[in-house]
């Protein structure tokens, strides 16, 4: 957003956590946006009130994501923003908000294209969920795949067109609905943010960090695989090894791991510096889709990576050159003991990653080609009313 608004007035509309500060959200916001409007969402509260809503879905022909964001007050929003002025594209985060009405516009102006922005094939991440976990949450997930396949293919299926993060992802997309207007834009940083500094700690040659959103299940999932069984390993070898769990939002699950050597930090508000200091960053997902923005920011701050082949996937790096990757815990732990015990190991690795962060996968590439796709959309949608016309007359 903040690379397109150089080019073009963006207005955003948005649904937002309970967590956030609306204020501090709006000011950031308006940097690159011509106008803000935030819908606070009164589902976001986690504990008992998101219990209830998961009953209530199962119930429901709709998804517990669908239900969670179906908020009245955005659709006003909405219909206010789309009614007052006239949009070429409607960029869609996230397929759940599909049942929106978006093709909205002042009298006689053309409705807006639509393109969705799929972060992940969401029913396929859910299917992943009917796998994992305890048995409740397998018979849960295993129905509320369903509904959310329905609605999200609908989604993609209404769009003009739909980027998506990885080539996989792009490939499942196809096989559900072939001949759909697509593109690849993986995640991006901002590689001028996330940079080596000489004004940053150096590798400590002891600390290993995780970051991520800690309510996000496959993030849950991960930590808890790598403290059980890949951390013992480490520290079999390098006793003063310091593992740093960083992000929102841990669970009662999480927290528990604490231990000698195992630090949960919580949210920060400056990555950089943990991430400058750490001897290597770890991707350990077993579950997910799209492409990791932790691994893309992890290498635009020339950090050594140690990932699973999921969590590397859609990332365009060559193992052993730009990151290391191993599945199974004895040789994912291995990987990083190679790390600490070698330095310039560590320090060839991050010199690569942030290479190739700045090559393939800045903010201002992933804008480029969004801008480009934007451009074909239109030009496709303004000959598909040309013929509309034609064929009237």
């Amino acid at each position: 957003m903040t690379q397109l608004a150089r080019r073009h007035r963006l207005t955003a509309v948005v649904l937002v956590e309970s967590s956030f500060d609306l204020d501090e959200c709006r000011s950031a916001m308006e940097a690159y946006c011509d106008e803000v409007v935030l819908v606070p969402n009164p589902h976001s509260h986690g504990g008992l009130s998101k219990r209830l809503l998961q009953l209530r879905s199962i119930a429901s022909t709709q998804s517990f994501e669908r239900m969670i964001v179906s908020v009245p007050a955005l659709q006003e929003a909405l219909d206010r923003v789309l009614r007052a002025k006239a949009f070429d594209i409607v960029n869609l985060e996230f397929s759940f908000l599909g049942n929106c009405e978006l093709r909205q516009a002042p009298p006689g102006c053309t409705p807006p294209a639509l393109v969705v922005a799929s972060h992940n094939i969401d029913y396929d991440l859910a299917r992943q969920y009917a796998r994992a976990g305890s048995l409740p949450r397998r018979l849960y997930a295993g129905a509320n795949w369903r509904k959310l396949r329905r609605e999200e293919l609908g989604t993609y299926r209404d769009a003009d067109g739909v980027s998506l993060c990885s080539e996989n992802d792009q490939r499942r997309l196809l096989d559900e609905v072939p001949g759909i207007r697509s593109l690849v834009i993986p995640n991006a940083a901002d590689v001028d943010y996330y940079r080596p500094s000489p004004t940053e700690p150096p590798p400590d040659g002891r600390t290993v960090v995780f970051f991520g959103l800690l309510s996000y299940f496959p993030n849950v999932d991960a930590v808890t695989h790598f403290v059980q069984d890949i951390w013992p390993r480490v520290t079999a070898v390098h006793p003063q090894a310091h593992l740093k769990i960083i992000g929102a939002d841990a669970p009662p699950s999480i927290l528990a791991l604490s231990q000698q050597g195992v630090e949960i930090t919580g949210f920060v508000s400056d990555l950089r510096p943990h991430l400058a200091s750490a001897t290597a960053v770890i991707v350990p997902l077993r579950y997910g889709g799209g492409t990791r923005l932790k691994i893309v920011e992890a290498m635009a701050m020339g950090s050594a990576i140690v990932s699973t082949s999921l969590g590397a996937e859609g990332i365009e790096a060559a193992p052993g050159r730009d990151l290391l990757i191993e599945d199974e815990p004895e040789a994912f732990a291995q990987a990083i003991n190679d790390l600490l015990a070698d330095p310039a190991l560590a320090a060839r690795l991050g010199q690569s990653a942030r290479q190739l962060a700045v090559q393939r996968y800045a903010w201002s590439s992933a804008a480029s080609s969004l801008e480009k796709f934007y451009r074909e959309v239109l030009d496709r949608s303004s000959k598909a009313a040309s013929l509309a016309v034609a064929d009237a007359v």
